[in-house]
């Protein structure tokens, strides 16, 4: 999953935010809908030179591309299929504009069912808001919980868990602040993963960047994000973890190929530092396809080249 020069293809949108996806080209979401789009990104010739795994959605681990299951679609092109076994994040009783992830009921029982449809990893995502007075201690806390728990469902039954929390960006914050709450983040999720005996070195990370908010009227460098995300993650990610598969959080994807690139320039890291990114590998093709048939092979082609820019920046290189 975090093989030299490739990374992971966030493919896992729900039907509501697919939706959102959908509303810039005018398209109605619907399984086949959704499907056609999906097809023309996992059938695109070479992507496996540069995607190790894609996270399907629970509708996408079900359908079937040229008569073959999606997971065993993707496994001949050599990409490992996973799947998000999250239900999304709903308001934190007592603690307003705070989010916990739901999704640990009835876990157990779909990680066996995904498992019988071929996925081999799993990813559970945690939101913390940045805003006046929050995120509360409890707030980083609960969802740090949730996450040590999925991952000790997943490890038993033999899934590999990608641990997403993700410190969002959509406020005014500075780099400064965002760092801070990174920190407190990332320190309680690896407490939790310790007292839930988790195996550290059969997981993956997935974590936002340490990045200025959207709103913040100073805007750090594509270097400041750099500096600024490995200093924290030296200091409280563990050396045994194999990997770091960053999420693009609403970065353009430019953004995101530049950042990673300035994070992949500074030596010393433990893990592999790759992506595992969405909007950021698909909006181009996205746009280009828009929706019609005669356009697969354009969007293919855009996709694919974003896909190799991503790859060379996490290998230090710039296309």
């Amino acid at each position: 999953m975090v093989a030299p020069a490739k990374g992971v293809l966030a493919a896992d949108e729900s039907s509501k935010t697919i939706q959102k996806r959908f509303d810039k080209i005018g398209l109605t979401s619907t399984p086949e809908t959704n499907l056609s789009y999906r097809r023309m990104l996992f059938t695109t010739l070479g992507i496996e030179q540069y995607i190790s795994g894609v996270i399907l959605y629970d509708e996408t681990i079900r359908q079937s591309i040229e008569e073959t299951p999606v997971p065993q679609f993707l496994e001949s092109k050599g990409i490992i299929p996973g799947i998000k076994v999250d239900k999304g994040a709903v308001d934190l009783p007592n603690f307003p504009n705070e989010k916990i992830t739901e999704g640990l009921d009835g876990l157990r029982g779909r990680l066996e069912e995904y498992k019988a449809l071929g996925a081999k990893f799993a990813k559970c995502r945690a939101v913390i808001t940045i805003g006046q007075g929050i995120p509360a201690d409890t707030c980083i806390w609960a969802n740090a919980e949730a996450l040590a728990r999925y991952a000790a469902l997943c490890q038993e039954a033999d899934i590999v868990p990608i641990v997403e929390p993700e410190v969002l960006m959509d406020g005014d914050n500075t780099l400064e602040v965002c760092q801070d709450v990174t920190k407190k983040t990332l320190t309680a999720v690896f407490e939790r993963l310790a007292a839930h005996k988790i195996i550290l070195e059969g997981m993956i990370l997935k974590p936002n960047m340490v990045i200025s908010a959207k709103l913040c009227p100073t805007q750090a460098s594509s270097k400041q994000i750099a500096q600024a995300t490995v200093e924290t993650f030296k200091k409280v990610v563990p050396s045994q973890m194999p990997g770091i598969v960053f999420l693009s959080g609403g970065q353009s994807p430019d953004e995101a190929t530049q950042n990673l690139y300035e994070i992949n320039l500074i030596t010393g890291s433990p893990w592999q530092l790759s992506y595992s990114y969405g909007r950021a590998l698909q909006d181009e093709a996205l746009t280009t396809w828009a929706g019609k048939e005669e356009n697969v092979e354009k969007a293919q082609k855009a996709f694919l080249e974003r896909s190799k820019k991503v790859s060379l920046a996490r290998s230090g290189k710039i296309a």
